[in-house]
């Protein structure tokens, strides 16, 4: 058997939200998988706690993630580094042949011993080569990220940048209304193509994206997953 691609999130695994997406872009490649916050408890009368140990300090844009039962959690960049260190060092114990950090905020080198992949510079080149000069809108998932993702994504796209925010990790199928709402409101202001901006977002979540806004839309989780199984193939 290959060696296996490593998969963090900075929340918790498995990401069973990803699953079925994953599959087919992998193509067979095995995959491990490890999230920063899988020593934490967010359950119990300690989830307070939890909650505020990884939460985004004062002035610091947001990170939203998922937890392994399926809820949300808000966090920051300073509080995640160790732990994201540590989880790459477990997939990475577990023989992964390549890490592919799945979360499209930015972050600094962590420390490896094996190509260690980020989806942000993956999705952002991608993104940058497919659209040209074309405008395009972005979904983020919390509105407190809209400046940030906006100054990121400008300072890289030729064509003019709007960012709006649609929860993936609502319940129910309210993250597909949102998707929705948001994509079409993006069109309407003249976005020819949109971005889900988030390993959050899902292909149906871009399929309800298309459908209402009739543009072309691009998915994070798809380009950077697809991305990372070519180097684990280049590297068997």
């Amino acid at each position: 058997m290959s060696a296996p691609l490593g998969l963090v999130t900075i929340g918790q695994a498995p990401r069973t939200d990803l699953h079925a997406d994953a599959a087919p872009l992998l193509a067979g490649t095995p995959f491990t998988e490890h999230g920063a916050l899988d020593e934490d408890r967010f359950e119990g009368p300690g989830e307070a706690t939890a909650r505020a140990a990884v939460a985004p300090a004062p002035g610091e844009a947001p990170l939203v993630s998922r937890l392994r039962d399926g809820r949300s959690v808000t966090l920051g960049h300073h509080a995640l580094l160790p732990r994201m260190e540590r989880a790459v060092a477990r997939a990475e114990a577990d023989g992964a042949a390549a890490t592919l950090v799945l979360c499209t905020g930015n972050f600094p080198q962590l420390a490896a011993t094996r190509p260690l992949l980020f989806a942000e510079p993956l999705v952002q080149r991608a993104v940058a080569a497919i659209t040209g000069d074309r405008p395009v809108g972005l979904l983020c998932p919390h509105p407190d990220q809209e400046r940030d993702v906006a100054r990121r994504w400008s300072a890289l796209l030729d064509g003019p940048v709007r960012v709006t925010g649609a929860d993936p990790y609502a319940p129910g199928d309210a993250p597909l209304d949102q998707v929705a709402r948001a994509a079409a409101g993006l069109a309407r202001q003249g976005s020819a193509w949109i971005v889900l901006d988030c390993i959050g977002y899902t292909e149906r979540m871009r399929r309800a994206a298309a459908e209402a806004s009739g543009r072309p839309v691009l998915l994070a989780r798809s380009l950077a997953i697809r991305l990372a199984a070519e180097a684990v193939a280049a590297s068997a």
